[in-house]
């Protein structure tokens, strides 16, 4: 390098179209298995929590079970987070994520 010349840096610069997209990738809660909570409690904290039927919360239930892991939610990273401190209120195993990783 000879005196004077600086040398090139290369800067990141986020626009707004840059932060908007990475606020609008969604964010999953992740439920996995263990091997304290039985099978109708698990089924039973999906509907109470989410809301969710009676057949969508035993089929998540059966992914966790036998996948052992199971996605729960989607949305954003403020609601993933709530729900996934929700799951362990509840005494279960779950994190979250951006749903690309």
């Amino acid at each position: 390098m000879s005196v004077g010349v600086i040398p090139e840096t290369h800067q990141l610069e986020e626009t707004e179209e840059d932060l908007a997209a990475g606020t609008a990738v969604p964010w999953v809660v992740i439920v996995w298995n263990d091997p304290v909570n039985l099978m109708s409690y698990v089924t039973y904290v999906f509907q109470t929590y989410f809301g969710y039927s009676e057949a969508k919360a035993r089929t998540l239930m059966l992914e966790v079970h036998e996948q052992g892991r199971s996605v729960v939610s989607t949305g954003s990273r403020e609601q993933a987070e709530r729900d996934t401190v929700a799951m362990h209120s509840y005494g279960l195993w779950a994190t979250f994520q951006t749903a690309d990783a």
